[in-house]
């Protein structure tokens, strides 16, 4: 082909220079393993130096500790017996509510938090069971052990299942694996969050009707038909006092949330139920008319638990299985509720770490007669509202639980059952979050698609079905918009050398002659056979609209290629066929900006000298200033017979 006409190219692009396989194959493992680059702080330190920040990494509270004031042990004293009186009630509860003994509840607030507070970087955050985790453990070992039947070996797998939930968040951690949490998005915790407690509020139905027998079953058809089918076991002192305590503390949650000064109300609401519930049992000898007690607590500290592990038990797959489901979502709850709290501070808090954190705290707590535990909401809302400036509040909320475990035990025997129903409900609503469900409509009907199926799935399925869906879902909403990604045309803003899609700026004109094309996202083989089939589109519906409207023919394609990242072999094959099909039409193929990685790829593929270095350029504007130029200067149609020579120096 002859040199007919000229054209200078003011901004060449650059190939940048090639990396060492090695070198690039490191890059790319920092880059995913560590983007928040750790050892910065490591460098150009001597190494008795790095033998401190190391420990200090590794255990945060060697690195605030030397600064801790007497003035942050006070409010921290505050935070802690705040949260103390929550934990009793709240360990109590959920602990029936995992079918497990009411004293591994209290059991569980005090080891954890005690290596939570050695471990953590959380300066809010209040270690805890909770409701979820609960549901989740009482109703996937349920499956395998009837509680009420075997109720050692029920325990035996829970506190196997905990271990392995702590293996499990520790190993994400250590191994810098967290954004494997992230694939439970938004939508997806608040839909099965939402669906949980709506579950778990159906169950609390056994306690508030005072009835012996109930479902194993979480779905709402076989918690209704259980229901409704004892309607002769009702018992209608048990639905009276329950009804009167939700009123109670529903009631203090809506002060406490218009007048935030008096958080301390809702935080002692539950306490405050439990003593007058027992009292009034006790004076009144109710449990002999039917209202089911606790019982007897066994009083000390926490005994070793070692040799309970199930390691040997056919049902050891079962315990792994729940250990590794509760300890993903005990970790998406409590680092989305850390860094929530974290924001309001101003602090930055380590996922990673917060992971080894919590993993190591479950592995203890396995050991030590304690089943999984997290960072709940409820508990860390009331923490950060009572002024805690450390993590020290839960030592003393450990501590507090301590004193109870060794003195007062006794003085729970007669707390009702229908009461600790009553606890579980008033938190549980608080976790049916529909003003975030109407957000997601607002915002994005996919997401509340995906939120509205795991509320389904976990309401008329069970909780492992929710969460398969809601997973599942997302994960194909993003397989979708990898293997579907989305294709612009771009037109020109007027009087600018700005170009941006139509559809987005309808007041964007369109260049004669030439179809401007935006490609965003990656070219990965999952997509290159959609693109290529989707361009030919865009050209074969543009040359079908100039034909209608009479227009100028079409003499040049631009893909801008600035929104695409990287492209892997597959999708430089399918650039090659985009080339030929537009060869095929006499029209000419024209790239503009190429980012790093891309143009790496097609300089070693040879497919730059396929197309002609000359036809690829920094900017849509310059590209489109090279289509003008040939199109004005042109004395023939057919683009495919014209080149463009600079004069100073190739384009490239």
């Amino acid at each position: 082909m002859g040199n007919n006409y000229n054209y200078e190219c003011p901004h060449p692009v650059a190939i940048p220079p090639a990396k060492p396989f090695i070198e690039s194959i490191k890059s790319g493992i920092e880059e995913t393993l560590f983007p928040d680059d750790p050892f910065r702080q490591f460098k150009n330190q001597p190494a008795s130096r790095k033998l401190i920040l190391g420990l200090q990494y590794f255990v945060p509270v060697l690195e605030w500790a030397p600064r801790y004031t007497f003035e942050f042990f006070k409010a921290d004293l505050i935070a802690g017996i705040t949260i103390a009186s929550l934990a009793v009630p709240q360990g109590i509860s959920y602990a029936s509510l995992a079918n497990l003994p009411p004293i591994i509840g209290l059991y569980s607030s005090v080891v954890p938090p005690l290596v939570y507070a050695m471990l953590g970087s959380s300066k809010d955050l209040a270690v805890g069971t909770v409701a979820v985790a609960s549901l989740l453990i009482a109703s996937m070992l349920g499956k395998e052990v009837n509680p009420n039947e075997n109720p050692k070996l029920y325990l035996q797998l829970a506190l196997t299942a905990t271990f392995f939930a702590g293996i499990f968040q520790a190993a994400l951690g250590f191994l810098r694996l967290g954004f494997i949490v992230d694939f439970l998005s938004h939508a997806t915790i608040v839909g099965f969050m939402g669906g949980a407690a709506t579950v778990v509020c159906l169950q609390q139905l056994k306690g508030i009707l005072g009835l012996v027998r109930f479902t194993h079953e979480t779905d709402l058809v076989s918690v209704m038909r259980s229901v409704f089918c004892q309607t002769h076991q009702w018992r209608w002192e048990s639905g009276v006092l329950g009804c009167c305590f939700l009123f109670f503390l529903i009631l203090t949650r809506y002060v406490s949330k218009r007048k935030p000064g008096f958080f301390w109300i809702s935080a002692m609401a539950p306490l405050t139920s439990v003593v007058v519930a027992s009292v009034l049992v006790y004076l009144t000898r109710a449990e002999q008319d039917g209202i089911q007690i606790i019982g007897q607590l066994k009083k000390g500290l926490n005994p070793p638990s070692v040799s309970e592990l199930a390691f040997g038990s056919p049902h050891l797959m079962a315990a792994v299985k729940t250990g590794i489901i509760t300890g993903v979502i005990a970790l998406a709850e409590g680092v989305a509720v850390g860094r929530s709290f974290s924001m309001f501070k101003n602090y930055h808090i380590d996922g990673n770490k917060e992971m080894i954190a919590f993993g190591m705290m479950n592995i203890a707590g396995s050991c030590t007669s304690c089943y999984l535990t997290t960072g709940p909401f409820s508990r860390t809302a009331v923490n950060f509202n009572a002024g805690c400036k450390t993590a020290v509040s839960n030592i003393v909320m450990a501590t507090a639980v301590m004193i109870t475990l060794l003195f007062l035990t006794p003085l729970f025997h007669y707390t009702p059952l229908v009461v600790l129903s009553s606890i579980i409900i008033a938190a549980m609503l608080g976790l049916i979050d529909y003003e975030a469900a109407i957000g997601l409509w607002k915002v994005d009907k996919c997401d509340f698609i995906v939120c509205i199926s795991a509320y389904i799935g976990v309401v008329f399925g069970s909780v492992e079905i929710g969460l398969v869906i809601a997973v599942a879902i997302s994960l194909l909403r993003m397989l979708m918009s990898v293997a579907r990604p989305r294709t612009f045309l771009l037109g020109n803003i007027p009087n600018s050398m700005i170009y941006r899609s139509i559809d987005q700026y309808p007041i964007a004109d369109n260049v004669p002659g030439v179809l401007i094309l935006q490609i965003d996202a990656p070219v990965y083989f999952a997509n290159a056979n959609y693109l290529r089939e989707r361009i030919s589109r865009w050209i074969y519906e543009e040359e079908e609209k100039l034909k209608s409207t009479g227009g100028s023919s079409l003499q040049y394609v631009i893909l801008d290629l600035s929104a695409v990242g990287s492209i892997d072999t597959s999708g430089i094959g399918m650039l090659e066929e985009v080339k030929k099909n537009i060869d095929r039409r006499n029209l000419r193929l024209v790239l503009a900006n190429p980012r790093s990685e891309v143009i790496k790829k097609l300089e070693k593929s040879k497919f730059m000298e396929s197309i002609g270095r000359e036809w690829i350029y920094l900017t849509v504007g310059e590209a489109v200033a090279a289509c003008n130029f040939m199109l004005h200067t042109s004395k023939s149609n057919n683009p495919v017979t014209d080149t463009v020579e600079f004069d100073a120096h190739d384009n490239v």
